[in-house]
């Protein structure tokens, strides 16, 4: 097409009130008087508390019978009502301002998924609709978050799909790479990616440039800014990815290839929310035994979905966080769970446990003594805590960097409970209490509020 395509994502907040919806759509009639083809993509409206927001929809089924768990297909049916309801508003309030607009369901866009309800991945899009609506100067309104699974092509319509949280990010992205877009831009209510949470650092300063990878630590390490496969798909297939404020006129954040970003630097600060530490003692267990133990245990938490932070293995022992909020989930599943190894007289079962010994574990525990040695696989727990991260690009394994940010916490008296790294990041585990105290320090100590 001879216009130049720009996918423009708006989050919650930005569609969140009529004044928000305003401002928003304002955002993209400038961009269609430039002379750009604008695509927009939305979220749901407003955030957790709001009547139409993904987590108000959810509850309304748990709050039915909480002992009852909703049926995956039927809960991606609802909570998809969101971005339908956002896409049709959005689309009126264009045309209320004197543009043609058209809103789109992800099937109806064209978005193919791999029918994984709650976490579905986009396997393809045909952009047909959305070309066509732009050949007729309308603008397309796309529901972020979902798509369509068909596993037989000969039944009607399809099974929709949701794409997990921040999916609307991944919509747009992957929007972007269909229609070969100029570009994507996320709009948020905070100016772009900054250095660190304005809530710990007042002045945290907005990064102009940053790389795919960056993102992707960040987003990993705690910061919702960009969703991890928004950037992965944009870098990908090369398109300038920006996050920009609705609400302000500063220029954002571009997130470029590492070959476009010039030289090394510390990137920002983050930390995730409330965490709680578990180290499982392995030095009970049979050498030969150990995979199989350790496999169950990350297994079973890939099985549920729980998600990891620092990561640890020695010979002794391996251990991992978990979000306070899903630690149910890994209490279920870990305390007590059985692991047979061996038959005959070799025959040994391994039992793990959580903490303190409870009843019910004590109780399995002589009941499995029949069928042979029984050795337990206990799981010291750290709780009240969380992680901060110093993420950077191509810095983290310079000498000393450890080192430095290790003695400014010393300094400020504050308890490292644990430590992990990657080739762009770094971080501790701290006291949840001191968490704040923690961003600040390290923003300090790697000098970020000049940032620029």
């Amino acid at each position: 097409m001879a216009n130049k395509v720009v996918v423009m994502k708006f989050g919650g907040t930005s569609v969140a009130t009529p004044e928000a919806r305003m401002t928003s759509a304002m955002r993209v009639i400038s961009a269609k008087e430039k002379g750009l083809q604008p695509v927009v993509v939305v979220s749901a409206i407003g955030r957790k508390g709001m009547p139409y927001a993904t987590d108000t929809f959810i509850n309304l089924l748990k709050e039915i019978d909480p002992n009852v768990e909703p049926d995956a297909r039927e809960l991606d049916l609802l909570i998809a009502c969101g971005e339908i309801l956002s896409s049709v508003i959005f689309a009126h309030t264009l045309k209320t301002l004197g543009h043609s607009a058209q809103a789109f369901r992800g099937g109806q866009a064209g978005i193919r998924t791999d029918g994984v309800y709650g976490n579905a991945r986009i396997v393809s899009i045909n952009p047909t609709a959305l070309f066509r609506c732009l050949e007729k100067g309308a603008i397309p309104v796309v529901c972020g978050f979902q798509g369509t699974y068909s596993e037989d092509r000969s039944l009607p319509g399809g099974e929709l799909t949701t794409l997990g949280r921040g999916g609307s990010d991944t919509t747009a992205s992957a929007v972007g790479a269909a229609m070969q877009a100029d570009a994507v831009e996320i709009f948020t209510d905070v100016d772009g990616v900054k250095t660190a949470d304005p809530d710990a650092v007042k002045e945290a300063p907005t990064l102009r440039q940053v790389t795919y990878d960056e993102v992707a630590e960040i987003a990993h390490l705690g910061a919702k800014v960009v969703h991890p496969r928004a950037a992965e798909i944009a870098m990908n297939y090369d398109i300038p990815l920006w996050v920009k404020n609705t609400f302000s006129d500063d220029i954002g954040t571009e997130i470029v290839s590492r070959d476009k970003f010039p030289g090394r630097r510390v990137t920002g600060v983050t930390h995730t929310g409330k965490l709680v530490f578990l180290q499982f003692d392995l030095s009970g267990a049979d050498q030969a035994h150990r995979a199989k133990l350790e496999s169950s245990i990350y297994g079973t938490m890939e099985r549920y979905g729980v998600q990891l932070f620092m990561l640890n293995v020695s010979p002794e022992s391996t251990g991992f966080a978990v979000p306070r909020a899903q630690y149910p989930i890994v209490q279920d599943v870990l305390d007590g769970l059985v692991i047979p190894v061996g038959d005959g007289n070799d025959r040994l079962v391994y039992v793990f446990q959580l903490g303190s010994p409870t009843p019910e574990v004590e109780t399995q525990v002589e009941l499995l003594k029949s069928l042979g040695e029984v050795r337990r696989v206990g799981a010291v727990l750290t709780e009240g805590c969380t992680m901060v991260s110093v993420v950077g690009h191509e810095y983290m394994q310079q000498p000393g960097v450890f080192l430095r940010a290790l003695e400014a916490l010393e300094s400020g008296q504050i308890s490292v409970l644990q430590t992990s790294d990657s080739d762009f990041s770094l971080s501790v585990l701290v006291p949840e209490s001191e968490a704040m105290r923690t961003v600040k320090l390290l923003h300090g100590c790697f000098g970020l509020a000049e940032v620029v």
